[in-house]
Parts: structure tokens; sequence; C-alpha cells
């Protein structure tokens, strides 16, 4: 990637309005990714994995996450752009592998956006068990776009609220919880991380089958990264956000799959799984719902309903800025590149939208059989993303060295370096292929369910060897990197 362009990605960042303020960034980072993942899908997970299953699952992919946080604040402190880690890949490893990068993860938040609003069907089932599906989540996308059409400024205010009451939940839920466990509020017995011995469920291997769907709960921490592009001071608040990650990870996701595994036995039939012909609510329901408190019940699906908004901003504000740099650095048509008058890039939103609409639109047929395809689609597409972020950084710091640079200029820098990455790249590299993994077992290989449950990879294999061909893209070596002087204070 040019110079030129470098310079033209962050004079469009600036016509983007940097209005996203410190408290916008810190609760993005803390409450961002918090959605249908841990509030839906860890239900699902609880069920296949088993209690210590899915804390061990939920554990070696948050740590994962951490190390790949703190990577993506070095690079995104050092070079704040919305176009985030796909434009690092293009600069730091190869441009078609930049290029690839971004359509993937657009198509990763489309998808995602998506997943949400099927979500958002399961839950207001809860209450209009007979209403058609496709009305909700045709209001629930509506309110998304309005709320990414306004202006950064708005989504940020509003994005910190949605993050606040999610933050506040997790915090009562955790507190409830355990209350319930040490037997203050009622006298019953509980699930005591085992029924009848079994703490694995289906065996070690049951934990690969679910790593997966784990990590579509973590999906969206990589927001910070985006949000670099409109901060007001990337180089302070990336990396403050970033130390904020680590806590984020241990209370809000291991805490609450602590206490969702001890008081919900794992073969609860309301759990959403594979084998039941009908979706049931969430688990953060029926652990008030199990308590006796009724009210708590519908308060707590109304929240998450709110979290299931909060993720579809998320995904929607995401993918339209990977859309808008994408034209910005011309890998897309220049259209996506215009801005409305309040700064907003209204053709990549608009696109965004109808991708999201049509996936979810599919959701008529067969409710919960594409719940849990969208679901593990979006999972992969968003471990190519991180894959990418790993490899991006690894590069760049070698290459920051290799130049002569002092790794204590940096606005920020990983401790972790090189352990974080190198962990992050192996820990995705295994869970990507081993998924579907019995499908190399059969005697005779399905080709098509292979195409099927691989389908993102060879979409983004595709992408790159197709951009290189064309584009007669280079791998970049060290010596040909540009570090331009480019410290982000002042921006």
């Amino acid at each position: 990637m040019s110079k030129k362009i470098i310079n033209d990605l962050q004079k469009n960042n600036i016509k983007l309005r940097r209005n996203l303020k410190q408290r916008h960034i810190t609760m993005i980072a803390i409450g961002g990714s918090i959605g249908t993942g841990l509030f839906v899908a860890s239900g699902a997970i609880l069920t296949q994995a088993g209690p210590y299953g899915t804390l061990f699952s939920y554990s070696i992919v948050g740590l994962m996450v951490y190390f790949l946080m703190t990577s993506l604040g070095e690079l995104a402190a050092y070079m704040p752009v919305s176009g985030s880690f796909a434009t690092y890949g293009s600069k730091y490893v190869d441009e078609g592998f930049g290029f690839a990068l971004s359509w993937n993860y657009w198509y990763n938040w489309a998808v995602t956006i998506a997943v949400d609003l099927v979500s958002a069907q399961l839950i207001m089932s809860f209450w209009f068990p007979k209403s058609p599906c496709w009305v909700w989540s045709i209001i629930f996308l509506t309110i998304i776009f309005l709320i990414n059409f306004l202006s950064v400024k708005y989504f940020g205010e509003i994005e910190y609220w949605f993050s606040l009451i999610k933050i506040t939940t997790i915090i009562i839920f955790i507190i409830v919880g355990f209350t319930i466990i040490l037997n203050i509020i009622i006298n019953q017995e509980f699930n005591k991380l085992q029924i009848n011995n079994v703490q694995f469920t289906n065996g070690f291997f049951s934990i690969i089958n679910v790593l997966m769907i784990v990590s579509f709960s973590f999906q969206g921490t990589e927001l910070i990264g985006i949000t670099a592009g409109e901060s007001e001071n990337p180089s302070k608040n990336i990396p403050n956000a970033i130390k904020k990650v680590f806590w984020r990870i241990l209370l809000f996701y291991i805490l609450t799959i602590l206490i969702i595994s001890l008081i919900i036995p794992y073969n609860d039939l309301n759990l959403l799984n594979n084998n039941i012909k009908n979706i049931s609510i969430s688990p953060f329901t029926l652990v008030f719902k199990n308590s006796g408190l009724l009210y708590a019940a519908s308060i707590i699906n109304i929240i998450i309903l709110i979290a299931i908004l909060s993720a579809g901003n998320s995904g929607m504000y995401a993918s339209s800025r990977i859309l808008y740099a994408l034209s910005i650095d011309k890998k897309a048509h220049k259209i996506f590149s215009n801005l409305s008058k309040n700064g907003i890039p209204l053709n990549s939103l608009l696109a965004t939208t109808f991708i999201a609409s049509i996936c979810f639109l599919s959701s008529m047929f067969n409710n919960k059989t594409i719940y849990i395809w969208l679901l593990n689609t979006s999972g992969m597409t968003g471990f190519i993303a991180w894959l990418g972020i790993a490899i991006s950084h690894y590069r760049f710091r070698k290459g920051y060295i290799f130049h002569g640079k002092n790794i204590n200029d940096l606005p920020y820098h990983s401790k972790f370096f090189p352990i974080g990455p190198i962990f992050a790249f192996i820990l995705c590299f295994i869970i990507i292929f081993s998924q579907s993994y019995q499908i190399f077992l059969e005697n005779k290989i399905n080709w098509l369910k292979l195409i099927t449950n691989y389908i993102s990879i060879f979409i983004f294999l595709i992408i790159w060897i197709g951009y290189k061909i064309i584009k007669k893209s280079y791998f970049v070596k060290y010596k040909n990197m540009n570090f331009i002087n480019s410290q982000t204070k002042n921006h």
C-alpha cells in the first residue's frame, strides 16, 4: 500500500468526523461484543459441551481474544483508520490479503446482523409465540438503520447507553446468581457443575464442536479497531480501552458462564440446541424464571432485546465503515465513498442493510436451522478476521524493528509479543480446521458438505488469489515496509 493511499485514508477518516469520545470508545470496548452470543447462544453451548466444557471453551477463547486485542491496539493506536486491520493486512502482508480481509469482514458483519435479527425473533416469541417472525426482524432492522443514519455522534451516544445497560444487567445477574447459589434467595437444589458425573457432554471433542460458536460470543471486541478512525484521540483512547478488555472477559464472560453452569442443568429442555424442535428462551431468562422471579424474566428479555439491538447496531457501523474504506482505497465502487451531510457513508450503509435483510428473510423457512447456520458462518468469517489481526501485527512489529524503530515510541505496544499473536494464530488455525472434522474421518469425503462447512475460507482464498492475479500484488518484504511518521497523538 502506497504512502499516498495511506494519507488519503487518514484524510478521509477526518471527513468521517472524529466524534467518538473516550467514554464512547471505552464503553464500546467493554460492552460492544456482549450480545446474542452470550445471552442466547450460551444455552446451545452448555447443552453440547457440558458445564466444564463450556467453561473451558470460554476461557481459552477469551485468552486468545485478549492477546488479539493487544495486537490490534498496537496497530490501531499507531495508524487509526476506519479500514482497520484490513488496511494493516494490505500494508504489512499483501494488498490482496488486505483486500480479502476487508470483504470477509464486511460479509461477516452483514451476516451477524442477520443473526441478531433472528435472535430478536426468538426473544419476541417469549411474549408473542403466534406472531409472524419476519415482522420483528423488519422492525429491528429499521431501528438499527435509523441509529446509524443519524450521525456517528448519535451512534456513539446510543451505543454507550446500550452497553451500559448490558453491563449493568450482567453485574446484577452475577450478584443474583451468586445469591441463588448461596441459597440466600431460595431454598432448592440446583445443578452443581455436573449431573450424574457428566462434566464434558459427548466427551472432549464436544469442546471442539462448540469453539466456533463460542467465538461468536466474543466477536465485536475488535470493533475498537474500526472506531479508531473516528476517535477523538486514538493514541490515548484505544490503549485505555484495550486495558479494560481483560477484566471484561474475566467478569462478564467467565463469571456469567460459571453461574449459568451452576444453576441450569446442561440437559434442560428449554435450552436452544439442534435436538429440540421448539426453540425456547435465553439462559439468562431461565435463571430468573427458575428462581421464581417471573417478572424479572420478562425484564431480562427486554434487556436481551436491547443487547441484540446493540450488537446489530455495532455490526451495521463496522460493516459500513469497512465498505467505505474499500471504496476510498479504490477497491470497491466509488459510490460507496459518498458521505451524507452528517458525515455518514450512506450508500455503504444501504448496501449492508440490503444484504442483512436478504440473510434474515431466509429464516422464514426454517427458523432454528438458519439461526445455527448463520451463527457458524459468522464464527468462521470472524476467525479469518482474527487471523488477519495476528498476522498483520506480527509482521508490523518485525518490520518496525527491522527499520530500527524503538517500540517505546509507539503510542501503545503489546507486552505479549511475540507469544500473543503466535498463540492466537495457532489456536484460530486449529479451531477453523477442526470444525466438522468428522468429514475427514469418513471413508468417502462428502465434498458438498465440506464446501458448505468451509465456504467462508474458500471465498476468502478466491478473493485473495483473484486479486493477486488481476492486480499482480506481491508479498510485502520487511525492507519494503513504509513506516510513515504518523504518530497519532494529534489526530
